[in-house]
């Protein structure tokens, strides 16, 4: 493995910023394949970001390449003036999986949550966006929403408004009126009696209190929606206790309200599920997805998506025949090659690892599947850790306010984090 030559200030030396999503470019006509890549100066790194989970089996596949090879690809390869409930195209299971494929196949992975109907968009917060407005228009008049504190949930003005993490995202920007936030769970294994996050006070969760229908001060039949990520993402890779989701599970089931699950990060197999939501009990109405789709998705019921034609539209959204094409086959190659049990057996891997060396200001090492993180006694500490790990060819993200998080390719080998493994813990060491 190619790396550079370590410098005296790591940090200085490669201008690395710890809120920037990548410091490095990748040369697209140099080798590079599952983890590895290679930059424009020649060096070899060891991309354990899978660009934000968006490639979730890294680069140039074979499990996504050879089947891609087997067509003659045409242009334009947008289609637009569909109907994108029911994208045109081959039929899926004849010929390239395109919108058509992809739909089908994201029916059957949500079909234990009784979901028929599928709304292919360009990005996350398109899928965002389309979940509101299907809420919003299935509430019959209700106006407020929920969130919680830390949340994100992409970077259009609608999406904007349910976010609560850092605030340069709001900061200025027009927000829809009738968003309540709730703290969200930092203990993966508090009860209501030990929480200390202030979900829970006295045993009573502060979300109930807001949705009481005496006491409150939200009137729960006026609440389209509740939006949550199952693992908040850009938020510090929160892992959220039972005693959390159980207690949102149970309110939006006794005031009916659409629970919206935002499985953009934590969804398509990453936490060693297909979704973040798998892991508890929650039972979304809506699920967006993005990401490892290469596409947008906002999936849901029938008798929840609009009856009125053209209520939902986009002149591109469902036209990517490649990005649904590729969506298609991730959601194959995840099934066929037992990626999710890869995804659990090699988490678990890296978090016993981490945790057994005893590293130097980390204070948590957590993870579900390849959805994993590293917390540290400050920002500083982090960021530090962070450029040590870039300057030796390992390539990482940051989170939260002290957080590095790791995502490694789905089909990540044993060698390949135990080498990745060896890189940060040499990075955390140096950063000491």
């Amino acid at each position: 493995m190619v790396g550079w030559e370590y410098p005296t200030n790591p940090r200085e030396a490669s201008g690395l910023d710890p809120e920037a999503v990548h410091e490095f470019v990748w040369d697209r006509t140099a080798p590079a394949e599952g983890p590895f890549c290679t930059d424009v100066d020649g060096n070899v790194l060891m991309d354990f970001t899978s660009h934000v989970a968006a490639a979730p089996l890294g680069y140039n596949n074979p499990k996504i390449m050879e089947p891609l090879a087997e067509f003659d690809l045409v242009d334009p390869l947008k289609i637009a003036g569909q109907d994108f409930y029911a994208a045109g195209g081959e039929s899926p299971g004849d010929g390239l999986p395109g919108s058509s494929g992809l739909m089908e196949r994201l029916m059957e992975v949500t079909a234990h949550y009784d979901m028929d109907t599928v709304f292919l968009s360009n990005s996350g917060a398109e899928a965002i966006e389309n979940a509101i407005k299907i809420a919003y228009d299935d509430a019959g008049g209700a106006k407020h929403a929920i969130t919680f504190d830390g949340a994100f949930h992409g970077r259009t003005l609608g999406a904007l408004s349910l976010n609560r993490s850092k605030s340069v995202y709001r900061r200025d920007f027009p927000e829809i009126s009738g968003v309540h936030d709730a703290p969200f769970c930092e203990d993966r294994t508090c009860t209501p009696d030990t929480c200390s996050c202030g979900f829970f006070a006295g045993g009573v969760s502060r979300l109930r209190e807001k949705l009481d229908p005496e006491g409150g001060h939200v009137d729960p039949d006026d609440v389209a929606y509740l939006v949550v990520e199952p693992i908040q993402g850009e938020g510090g890779y929160r892992f959220p206790s039972d005693a959390f989701t159980d207690e949102i599970a149970a309110l939006v089931d006794e005031h009916d309200i659409t629970l919206i699950a935002d499985e953009i990060q934590s969804g398509v197999g990453r936490t060693g599920e297909m979704w973040g939501s798998d892991h508890y009990a929650l039972e979304p109405d809506v699920i967006t997805s993005a990401k490892g789709l290469r596409v947008g998705a906002t999936v849901s019921r029938s008798e929840v998506f609009p009856d009125e034609q053209s209520r939902l539209s986009s002149t591109w959204g469902a036209g990517d025949i490649i990005a649904s094409a590729q969506g298609a086959l991730t959601l194959d190659a995840i099934r066929e090659h037992d990626l999710m049990d890869n995804a659990t057996v090699r988490g678990r891997q890296f978090t016993e690892t981490m945790r057994d060396a005893d590293l130097e200001g980390v204070t948590d090492v957590r993870g579900k599947g390849l959805l994993l993180a590293l917390q540290f006694d400050s920002k500083e500490r982090r960021d530090a850790a962070m450029a040590h790990a870039f300057s030796r060819g390992l390539l990482t993200l940051s989170c939260g306010h002290d957080v590095l998080r790791v995502l490694p390719p789905l089909d990540v080998t044993e060698r390949e984090v135990e080498l990745g493994c060896e890189l940060l813990t040499a990075a955390i060491d140096d950063a000491a």
